[in-house]
């Protein structure tokens, strides 16, 4: 592997699962349509709740990088985004994975949104 994630080396016994299906996948703010996709990768980490990462040219409004960023030994460096949606903005309202660790490679181009805003898988 070229760049394979430490978390992984330190803590053998952390699972994170991805699963790509067929499943619509939808994501929701107040009701709005903000993503549906059925390009959808679902990440299942230990100890977190189930995430959608959507493919970044099927997010409905503009997404806007922002300065934060955050590191994760099992995914790598994340940047984050503003969500212009109609009239509404939404600071901090998704992050993406720009140069995942080799395992984490499927998120890749991908964008998970926070918990203010609604998942709906199926």
């Amino acid at each position: 592997m070229a760049n394979p994630a430490p978390g992984f080396v330190k803590n053998p016994t952390h699972t994170i699962t991805l699963d790509k299906g067929p499943d619509v996948v939808t994501v929701l703010l107040d009701g709005k349509m903000v993503a549906a996709t059925t390009h959808a990768v679902i990440l299942h980490e230990d100890g977190y709740k189930q995430r959608a990462y959507i493919p970044r040219e099927e997010v409905i409004g503009t997404l806007s990088k922002n300065s934060r960023s955050t590191h994760c030994p099992y995914k790598g460096d994340a940047a984050y985004f503003d969500l212009t949606l109609g009239e509404t903005r939404v600071p901090d309202a998704a992050w993406s994975y720009e140069a995942p660790f080799d395992e984490m490679a499927a998120i890749e181009g991908h964008i998970s949104f926070d918990d203010r805003f609604e998942l709906r898988i199926g």
